[in-house]
């Protein structure tokens, strides 16, 4: 299992990174929660170790109803047809194996995230009367239509982008995912349009092992019981092992059987199980809908579409983000701006991916070594009192703490203008007494 470490990163003041650096896989820089295996062949989801539970539970009963079970029928029946009782369980097996690897280990639908939040619709490119471009925020609600029905698709703050209808977020995950289902546990990944056919495949084949195993552990009794001529009981006592199996089979035919049941129901409704519970389109136009037939068929015959993304492929390089700041988008960036004007300590690391933060500089923020904007702000000596008074405030209470790149330059600029004043008013007391001699 690979586990993605955060990457190495070259010296800024040297210009140049790593070749490591370069060589760096989507799989590696993955934002979600998943977990990769061959090196982003297979995605799996952050729970993935649930896999090894339910691998148990489905290998464990097959292997005792191969030694304890099937091999004994095969004395009772014709050579073909005893081999068959053994044979048809392991190969049923590993089917549903493959299943459970096709549902687990593929992308289920994941939408590939925005580097920068989209343009607003009314941003034309152009400033304001005062120069500055307007911030503008992202609708947080759209509405499409799907069929001739009105459908409201959402903003994900996340993935910066607006999800198509039916698409969800998964907080487990950490994606937006296509037709979005559910998150299984039993499976460690999201259900989405990539991977819910396999699923589906996936219950109702469990569903039809567990009724094999549980029919031919009756037989098995009674078989004991025609051969010895005794009671179900004690026919039942001759072989624990087939009623440890009638138990486990009944118990797990309530729970994949019922699953498959509901899903039939969700397959022939052109529903998922997200909308289902969120919606319920019993009270409501359901556009999705195309009758049983056209339902089963999109399910089960339509091609499944290509993967949105290669996570073997190398990671691009980030354009940069625009000079403007859009509101919606990602708050952290206007968050961090207003952080350093209020003197308080900024979280660099949440807003250093989206704020254009080079050479020193904060944009909009009015910080430079250059400005003199911020030498008349922060360079006057009683202005750094006050900001010094509120960081020793700050340290008490926790809302007024500055960073030391600020005090280091605010005493820096504050020095500068302290020898300009020094020097100003040097000179002007040695020019009065040259005037009153003149």
């Amino acid at each position: 299992m690979y586990v993605v470490h955060p990457p190495k990163q070259g010296d800024p003041t040297s210009g140049s990174t790593s070749a490591s650096s370069n060589d760096l896989r989507i799989y590696q820089t993955w934002k979600g929660s998943n977990r990769f295996l061959l090196q982003g062949r297979f995605v799996f989801g952050p729970d993935v170790r649930s896999l090894v539970l339910t691998i148990f539970l489905i290998v464990a009963p097959v292997t005792i109803f191969c030694v304890f079970v099937a091999r004994k029928l095969m004395d009772d029946f014709s050579y073909n047809l005893g081999i068959s009782i053994t044979v048809v369980p392991v190969v049923f097996t590993a089917y549903v194996l493959c299943l459970l690897l096709l549902t687990s280990g593929r992308d289920p639908g994941i939408i590939p995230r925005n580097l920068h939040p989209p343009e607003p619709e009314s941003y034309d490119g152009t400033a304001d009367s005062t120069g500055k471009t307007p911030q503008l925020r992202l609708p947080r609600v759209k509405e499409v239509e799907v069929n001739g029905i009105p459908v409201k698709i959402k903003y994900c703050d996340t993935c910066m982008l607006y999800r198509p209808p039916r698409c969800s977020h998964c907080s487990i995950c950490n994606n937006c995912v296509e037709r979005f289902d559910h998150h299984c546990p039993w499976v460690g990944q999201c259900i989405g349009l990539r991977n819910y056919r396999f699923f589906f495949m996936f219950v109702s084949s469990t569903t039809l092992l567990c009724i094999y195993v549980f029919s031919f552990c009756w037989i098995y009794i009674w078989k004991i019981m025609d051969s010895e001529e005794t009671t179900l009981w004690k026919a039942m006592i001759k072989t624990p092992a087939s009623i440890v199996l009638i138990f486990y089979t009944f118990i797990s035919v309530w729970f994949v059987g019922g699953l498959t049941a509901f899903h039939l129901y969700l397959i022939s409704t052109n529903q998922t199980t997200y909308e289902n519970f969120r919606y319920r389109y019993d009270r409501r136009a359901n556009p999705y809908n195309k009758g049983v037939m056209q339902n089963f068929k999109e399910i089960f015959s339509s091609s499944i579409p290509p993967s949105k993304n290669n996570f073997r492929a190398k990671v691009p390089l980030d354009p940069g983000l625009p000079d403007r700041m859009v509101g919606g988008g990602s708050p952290n960036m206007e968050k961090a701006v207003e952080d350093i004007e209020m003197g308080r300590k900024a979280v660099w690391g949440d807003a250093e991916a989206g704020l254009g933060y080079s050479e020193g500089q904060l944009k909009d923020g009015g910080l430079s070594e250059v400005s003199p904007d911020i030498r008349t702000t922060v360079g006057e000596e009683d202005r750094i009192g006050i900001h010094t008074r509120r960081s020793s405030r700050g340290r008490k209470s926790g809302s007024w703490e500055m960073s030391p790149e600020i005090l280091s330059l605010a005493s820096r600029l504050g020095e500068e203008n302290r020898i300009d004043r020094n020097c100003g008013s040097s000179s002007l007391t040695t020019s009065r007494p040259t005037e009153a001699k003149a």
